[in-house]
């Protein structure tokens, strides 16, 4: 995606404008579902909008980061097209990171979505990623996956100037982490635990006011690719290793064209290439406010950011009732 002439650079900057428009539809679908319990609900709504809110796009995008193969369908499933036509562009989205959170009325639920040139993406299988993520100002070359967890925390107290009781991990709150979680406490850092939403906890390492200097543990790894994407475009770094638990897993790799299954990947093999990414919030965390009910309407809070020219814009939009696209939610009636 070579942008070398100004009508192509004003296509560039608008493209980046829609895709925010996208992830808004999505949040303001799944907002009608928080505290309700019904996850289920909460993601296809927000499936729903963002694949009509891509397909009223002038691109030919296709899905390379979804939520299924081809068989998976209705959700959006890896290889849809999508768009009127027009520039091509891979597209890696999360229509609902924070299903849990969602329904359960929590903090972080956000919709999430990057966008690059073709092949910009590794075509990562629904598999877990141990992961490693810091933002800005560090030699990224002085960590390792196959590092001590209390050794990562004190190279990066060192690296920041700061005792390690200064420094907060993010981390997913699992039964599996219950050893790192103990090694991060022995060096008297602090943990911030999440019940979901590893994209956002990534992306928070890079945004000084959220107070999060590392994320670490395993996650999803198509959550790896969109937090590459994000952290490209403010600068952080993110390395992670697939973690497979059986040779269902394996083979699924394999046909994605995976075939060292230890390879450790760096930001620039999960995203390359010129991406875009945006966000918005469905509720509200550390990184975004969430949807919000105002009299006559609702609010968003959204980032969209490039990685080509760094630039990270936060939007404040007012969608009023009587003026925006309303989302049409069904909700399954009680069996």
């Amino acid at each position: 995606m070579d942008f070398g002439t100004k009508k192509e650079a004003y296509v560039d900057r608008n493209i980046v404008m829609e895709l925010v428009r996208v992830t808004e539809a999505g949040a303001m679908a799944a907002s009608k579902f928080i505290g309700t319990g019904d996850k289920i609900g909460a993601d296809q709504a927000a499936t729903d909008a963002i694949r009509r809110a891509l397909n009223c796009l002038d691109i030919s995008g296709e899905i390379v980061i979804g939520e299924g193969e081809r068989d998976e369908a209705p959700m959006l499933y890896i290889g849809e097209e999508v768009g009127m036509g027009g520039i091509e562009l891979d597209i890696a989205v999360d229509p609902l990171e924070g299903t849990d959170i969602t329904a359960n009325g929590g903090e972080n639920a956000i919709a999430v979505l990057a966008a690059g040139s073709k092949g910009s993406f590794l075509n990562a299988p629904d598999v877990y990623m141990d992961k490693l993520a810091i933002g800005a100002g560090y030699d990224f070359s002085k960590f390792d996956l196959d590092m001590p967890t209390a050794e990562i925390i004190y190279e990066l107290a060192r690296q920041k100037g700061v005792e390690p009781s200064c420094i907060v991990a993010c981390i997913l709150n699992r039964p599996r982490h219950a050893e790192k979680i103990k090694e991060v406490r022995s060096t008297g850092a602090r943990i911030k635990l999440i019940g979901d939403g590893d994209v956002a906890g990534a992306l928070a390492t890079a945004m000084p006011e959220s107070g999060i200097d590392i994320l670490l543990g395993s996650g999803g790894s198509p959550e790896g690719v969109l937090a590459a994407a994000a952290l490209r475009c403010v600068g952080g770094n993110i390395m992670g290793r697939l973690l497979f638990r059986n040779d269902d897993e394996k083979a699924r790799a394999a046909k994605w064209g995976i075939t060292d299954l230890n390879k450790v990947y760096r930001t620039h093999d999960l995203a390359g290439g010129e991406v875009m990414f945006a966000a918005t919030g469905v509720t509200s965390g550390t990184l975004l406010q969430g949807v919000t009910e105002i009299s006559g309407g609702r609010t968003s809070h959204s980032l969209v950011m490039r990685s080509k020219t760094g630039t990270i814009r936060k939007i404040e939009t007012i969608h009023r009732d009587d003026t925006s696209e309303q989302v049409e939610v069904s909700r399954p009636s009680a069996a």
